[in-house]
């Protein structure tokens, strides 16, 4: 699932490009050596939830932030 960044303002700037949740997740998970399964552990999800989040169908914001916690990314790497 890609959900769009819309910080377009007044002075007419242009939207931010959308992001993809699932990528963004599995690029981070693989810079920081985890497995799926390592990720799962670390963060108290399963295998499953974690895939389910790389693959769009899961963007559970509770999810989603005990992930980025486990891979020290930005939280607002998830901002609608």
């Amino acid at each position: 699932m890609t959900i769009s960044i819309n910080n377009a303002d007044a002075s007419g700037n242009a939207a931010m490009p959308p992001v993809d949740i699932g990528e963004a997740v599995r690029r981070f998970r693989e810079a920081s050596g985890y497995s799926i399964e390592d990720l799962a552990v670390t963060c108290g999800l399963t295998d499953v939830e974690i895939s389910r989040i790389e693959s769009g169908e899961d963007v559970d914001s509770g999810r989603l932030k005990r992930v980025a916690a486990a891979l020290q990314m930005p939280a607002s790497t998830f901002d609608s």
